[in-house]
């Protein structure tokens, strides 16, 4: 290993890193790693971008699911890498597996894919088209047993529940009691506070209105689950590749649908691009001929999921993680606007472009 490879080059939260390599690189065969950079993008995992002897790959620490679960994913990417769908195909260690076990701590290697993160916003229409288009390629692929021999087909409707407001407010008031708690509460905690009060008066404005079904509406089927903008790579306008695969499993397809269009097309950022929404919807729906049924019970599935539920909070609060602190108040925001705009939204998925 060279000295370019130090602690912070490598993350410091990952401090087995530099000591893990010397193994994976045997493993993999990589001969001299010349370069290991920490990439911050990731929330679950960790990641970096190796430079060897035999190229550039991404390697991740594996941290979001179990080892064989992971392999089987990784499986399944191979898979969809023969028919021509952006992914990189899984490197194999000098034993055939996808997965290098280093006490206890597995990793996996990827070919680097050149290309960059673009939030929606900055998308064309006709990029942000195409991106619905390869999201209902991605789930059509999935779903086909001519492609995926790995994963099994006839999937059945899942049970979709919806959190009472009485438990939603409960959880809320939890927060607020561990935050009183506090003997030096900081911003963060103030703000926390504040959306949690606010979003009581939602629940009890709103909480009449939430989905009356335990079971979504429309298709059921294997989906990526966090198609969005860190996991897509743009080169020269063009979409270059899809990464983290880690949470392949089944779900209602709608519901992929609504999530990726709401994260992807600003509502991190407190909002949601109405057209590039409708662009997206459109160029799904050019490739699976989902029911606008399904996807307008999908969106209010997740505008009541995104009501009743505190998940950056249970990061924070009760796991210690500030990771994802930077997102619980662009959120909120979302959340507000949306509930506002409701018909609007619905409107956007529905369009015909």
């Amino acid at each position: 290993m060279t000295e370019a490879m130090d602690g912070a080059s490598c993350g410091s939260r990952y401090s087995k890193i530099e000591e893990d390599l010397v193994v994976l690189g045997e493993s993999f065969g990589l001969g001299e790693i010349r370069a290991c950079d920490f990439l911050p993008n990731g929330l679950m995992n960790g990641n970096w971008r190796l430079e060897t002897a035999a190229g550039a790959f991404a390697l991740k620490r594996i941290m979001d699911v179990p080892l064989p679960l992971a392999r089987r994913n990784l499986a399944v990417l191979a898979e969809l890498a023969d028919v021509g769908v952006p992914v990189g195909r899984p490197m194999a260690t000098s034993s055939g597996d996808t997965v290098a076990e280093v006490a206890g701590r597995g990793y996996c290697l990827i070919p680097w894919l050149e290309g960059g993160h673009r939030p929606g916003t900055e998308l064309t229409l006709d990029q942000a088209r195409g991106l619905g288009v390869l999201l209902g390629r991605i789930h059509r692929n999935l779903n086909d047993e001519r492609t995926t021999h790995l994963l099994p087909q006839g999937s059945k409707p899942v049970a979709a529940p919806v959190t009472a407001p009485s438990a939603a407010r409960a959880e809320a008031n939890r927060f607020l009691a561990l935050i009183a708690t506090l003997e030096n509460p900081t911003a963060f905690d103030a703000e926390a506070a504040r959306a949690l009060r606010r979003r009581k008066v939602l629940l009890d404005r709103y909480g009449s209105e939430r989905p009356a079904a335990e079971v979504a509406v429309g298709p059921v089927g294997w989906t990526h689950g966090d198609v969005q903008h860190r996991n897509v790579l743009w080169l020269d306008g063009r979409i270059a590749g899809v990464i983290d695969w880690d949470r392949i499993r089944v779900r209602p397809l709608g519901e992929e649908v609504a999530r990726t269009a709401t994260v992807q097309f600003g509502g991190e950022n407190g909002f949601l691009d109405l057209e590039r929404t409708a662009a997206f919807a459109a160029g799904y729906r050019s490739v699976v001929p989902i029911p606008v049924a399904a996807l307008a019970d999908a969106v209010e599935r997740l505008w009541w999921k995104r009501m009743s539920d505190y998940w950056q909070l249970v990061f924070h609060y009760d796991r210690d993680d500030h990771a994802c602190d930077h997102l619980f108040l662009p959120a909120e925001q979302f959340l507000i606007w949306w509930t506002g705009r409701r018909e609007d939204v619905q409107a956007a998925f529905a369009a015909m472009l």
